[in-house]
């Protein structure tokens, strides 16, 4: 059984995006879950840290799917993988090679797992070949990178979402649970933030091209779907500041940054992120009361706490494993993931707006 499955106090609220409801429970319970004859194929596209720790663990726990193939452009990792997972030659693939996928019926999802300046191609390649594609966060560089992906995968007949984990792990369920329904009252101020020091001239995350603007579209972008998802709107207006305190290792990007949000209902949110620094927290006060997740957004778990107390839940070994799973369930039944393409291009529209804010020191206006 899956652990995710029993939250405790969950309800089933609905909230609206492009007119489709997303409750605010683990979307699929023991259940509801389908019948199916056979495990959907899984090949990761990219075998970096990310694959290695935490999607390739994640796959051995998952009941509707399996990792059944991979593509990489390192020879000696199809031994490793091999080796370690039985992948079968005939289910890897060079970047080079991969548009053969098609011809593949053990592979029916394809996850993208690459730099983010090459998420878009190779969604639009998977998409091509037939396969449904979860692309790893961020989901593009640009908003119109994400419009462009969600017409290609529509267009081909495929479904598309976006590697965020947190939609489905627990605590953060549970936080947004309390701010959408109330329970302490409205939701009045935010604070959240996410940073890591990754000052390594050498990382593809340091190159504009390849990262897209650093630490704001890789670490803040979770600061920014934690606060949004509290509330259950999306902001209208923001500003922000951007800092680089070492230009000789922060080319084109800011070192660290902070931004502020202003939502429908009045709620504000500041938030921070960082190449340089370590932040991992989520927190939020209401009318009556105030509750936090510290640490809040990395991928080994996160810590709740309230005025009334604790939050504590049974989590699994691996938060990816009920977002791989939701998305499957989703292909068999034909239905929107929670983590569609749309949310993923909000998340864009709204960094593109905090960029704008840092580098003309106005507010920024968002239109939906």
């Amino acid at each position: 059984m899956n652990p995710t499955a029993t939250i405790s106090r969950r309800k089933a609220v609905q909230l609206s995006s492009l007119g489709l409801g997303a409750a605010l429970v683990h979307p699929f319970s023991v259940s509801s879950k389908p019948e199916i004859q056979k495990k959907l194929g899984v090949a990761l596209v990219g075998l970096g840290r990310y694959s290695n720790f935490q999607l390739g663990p994640a796959l051995q726990h998952t009941e509707l799917c399996e990792l059944k193939g991979i593509v990489t452009g390192t020879p000696s990792k199809r031994e490793t993988w091999a080796k370690e997972y039985g992948i079968e030659a005939r289910n890897m693939y060079s970047y080079e090679e991969f548009d053969k996928i098609k011809d593949n019926e053990e592979i029916d999802i394809v996850y993208v797992v690459l730099p983010n300046a090459m998420h878009k191609e190779f969604t639009l390649r998977a998409a091509e070949a037939g396969k449904h594609v979860i692309c790893e966060k961020p989901m593009g560089i640009s908003a119109q990178e994400c419009l462009d992906m969600m017409e290609g995968c529509k267009q081909a007949g495929v479904k598309l979402s976006v590697g965020y984990r947190l939609y489905f792990e627990p605590h953060h369920l549970e936080v947004r649970r309390m701010g959408v329904e109330k329970v302490h009252g409205k939701v009045q101020m935010m604070e959240a933030g996410l940073g890591f020091s990754m000052a390594d001239p050498t990382s593809w995350r340091l190159n504009k091209d390849l990262g897209g603007g650093g630490a704001l579209i890789d670490l803040g972008l979770y600061a920014i779907q934690g606060c949004r998802r509290v509330v259950g709107e999306e902001p209208t207006r923001v500003t922000a500041q951007g800092l680089v305190h070492r230009p000789e290792i922060f080319k084109g990007i800011w070192e660290h940054m902070s931004w502020q949000m202003e939502f429908p209902s009045g709620a504000f949110s500041n938030s921070t992120t960082s190449y340089s620094a370590y932040v991992d927290r989520m927190y939020a006060t209401a009318e009556r009361g105030w509750f936090q997740l510290s640490p809040s957004f990395n991928a080994t778990g996160a810590t709740g706490l309230t005025h009334e107390g604790p939050l504590s839940f049974t989590t699994p070994p691996y938060q990816q494993i009920a977002q791989i799973d939701h998305f499957a369930q989703c292909v068999l039944e034909d239905q929107e993931p929670m983590n569609s393409g749309y949310e993923g291009w909000k998340d864009l529209k709204i960094i593109e707006a905090i960029f704008e804010a840092a580098e003309t020191g106005e507010a920024v206006e968002i239109g939906w």
